[in-house]
């Protein structure tokens, strides 16, 4: 009886074992196979707006939970950037246009950065809009360049009725625009053909940036966003460095580190449409006097952009793809993630055919 009960056990013991020889042969199969992306850039270049897309593109969309937990961070957005816009006003020295909007502003700076329901924020909504039509207000909008905004205020604005009717639900653009800076490491993974891909986004902020270095092991390709319409703008933290400039630096020290020598690196220039908008009254060559062309012309811009990219590899072998994207268009992204994948596929294939 007891030896029976000894080969049972033995049985058993020969069964799990196996299983998690299975298990651990898989697990290895995975991590063999698996893409990591590393999403680079400075803030404000549109790293979580393309994770969100990529999160949308790969079948996972939001649900109305989820959409709901975006309606205070829309209407925080909204406050700050008004505020932002109120100091911009003072430190231009601009005048109020309407005497009474000195008196609305006072209401809008109490706002001290608090999460926001749909009634509170609607509290706040009349001196929004008394505010935002003051004829100093829209001239120190016109002035953004000067000093660092969101991108989407003037989109939100316009949608100010539909964001304070009791039922809100965000849309999906909405979520795009919205603004949340990442603090720490977000990851996403999602599968392509079979292939495993872990996508890593990481903060752009100079404090934040301290945590890259956490993510470098084992990257199969880093995606490197820019905001290429920032060519007139300075840093939030820092408003003595152009935030192209501080763009071209960053890039610098990912192109020319030997850990990524054997690594695919890809640039995305994003925001071509507030590019192709900003170059009709801008002079990129007021910023870079080695601009020669018309900078009225979107295309040399562009050109000109991916040249001081391009020049900054030590290696000029080094092969260096990149793409014009605008992170809150959905079908922008989708082609150009598809061209991308492709890419890195090909090169992952070659790798593992080489261990």
């Amino acid at each position: 009886m007891a030896m029976c009960c000894l080969a049972a056990d033995q049985a058993d013991a020969v069964r799990i074992s196996k299983r998690i020889d299975r298990q651990l042969r898989s697990e290895r199969d995975h991590y063999r196979k698996l893409v990591k992306i590393l999403l680079l850039g400075a803030g404000e270049s549109g790293k979580s707006t393309f994770l969100r897309q990529i999160r949308i593109i790969h079948g996972e969309d939001f649900d109305e939970a989820a959409r709901l937990d975006f309606v205070p961070i829309i209407y925080g957005n909204v406050l700050k950037w008004m505020k932002v816009l109120l100091e911009a006003r003072r430190r231009l020295s601009i005048p109020w246009s309407n005497p009474n909007s000195e008196k609305r502003a006072s209401s809008l700076q109490r706002y001290n950065n608090e999460q926001l329901d749909t009634q509170t924020f609607v509290d706040y909504v009349g001196a929004v809009k008394q505010i935002w039509n003051d004829g100093g207000i829209q001239q120190t909008f016109a002035r953004r360049s000067e000093y660092q905004i969101g991108d989407s205020l003037e989109y939100f604005i316009a949608r100010l009725d539909k964001m304070t009717q009791p039922d809100y639900v965000p849309n999906r653009q909405d979520i795009l625009r919205s603004r949340k800076a990442t603090r720490g490491i977000c990851e996403y993974d999602f599968e392509v053909k079979g292939v495993p891909f872990l996508m890593v986004d990481v903060g752009g902020q100079r404090s934040q940036r301290t945590k890259w270095f956490q993510c470098f092991d084992e990257v199969t390709s880093i995606v490197f966003l820019v905001a290429s319409s920032a060519f007139d703008q300075t840093l939030m933290e820092d408003r003595s460095t152009n935030r192209l400039v501080e763009s071209l630096n960053i890039f610098d020290t990912i192109i020319n580190n030997k850990c990524f020598k054997n690594v695919s690196i890809i640039l995305f220039l994003n925001k071509t449409d507030l590019l192709e908008e900003k170059v009709k009254s801008a002079d990129i060559s007021e910023h870079f006097t080695s601009f020669r062309g018309d900078p009225h012309d979107v295309l040399q811009v562009q050109q000109f952009i991916v040249a001081r990219f391009t020049e900054r590899r030590n290696d000029p072998k080094k092969q260096l793809y990149h793409h014009f994207t605008t992170a809150t268009d959905t079908e922008n992204i989708r082609v150009v993630f598809r061209a991308v994948k492709d890419t890195i596929l090909s090169k992952n294939i070659q790798a593992l055919m080489l261990q």
